[in-house]
């Protein structure tokens, strides 16, 4: 009777900590899959921003994603201050384009993806994750240069303890 007992309480232990649980917006290195940093995900938090320095013309752009029901993240919206190479000067079918305050944007877009892959800036600027107004410097995670992939995932309480949870922490 000792045993049971003894095997029910590992099991248990085992499911708490394998059983993944917690949907989470993931940063992890390149295609290992490893998770670097994390943020929670709840109903109230769906939307996050990515916040960098153009490379050519060094004005700053801000793109801003939503977490789907189904785990893809979506491109709404894309904010810009320069319309010169590497920026879209027009937006596609059932966007909205416009000018205002010197900035341009986009909206209304629905670009989905199952990831979002990524270097990490090595010259110009810095990445920023922001979410729930909360900023983490990707360089503050991976090293300049590195790939990294953004996705939404179910992490485990062992996962969850291992990771770097973004929430609380500033760049």
């Amino acid at each position: 009777m000792r045993y049971v007992k003894i095997i029910l309480f590992a099991n248990i232990i085992f499911l708490l900590f394998c059983i993944p649980f917690q949907k989470s917006l993931c940063l992890e290195k390149g295609n290992s899959g490893k998770v670097l940093a994390y943020f929670p995900l709840h109903k109230s938090n769906k939307i996050f921003h990515i916040l960098y320095t153009h490379s050519i013309h060094l004005s700053d752009v801000k793109e801003t994603y939503t977490i789907l029901k189904n785990n893809q993240i979506r491109q709404i919206e894309l904010m810009y201050e320069d319309m010169s190479i590497g920026m879209p000067s027009n937006a596609e079918k059932g966007e909205i384009f416009e000018m205002k305050d010197g900035k341009y944007t986009i909206r209304n877009m629905k670009r989905d993806f199952t990831s979002i892959d990524m270097r990490v800036a090595q010259v110009v600027g810095d990445h920023i994750l922001m979410v729930d107004g909360h900023r983490k410097k990707f360089s503050s995670i991976a090293e300049p240069g590195s790939h990294i992939k953004l996705r939404v995932r179910r992490l485990s309480l062992w996962q969850l303890w291992r990771g770097v949870n973004i929430v609380g922490q500033s760049t």
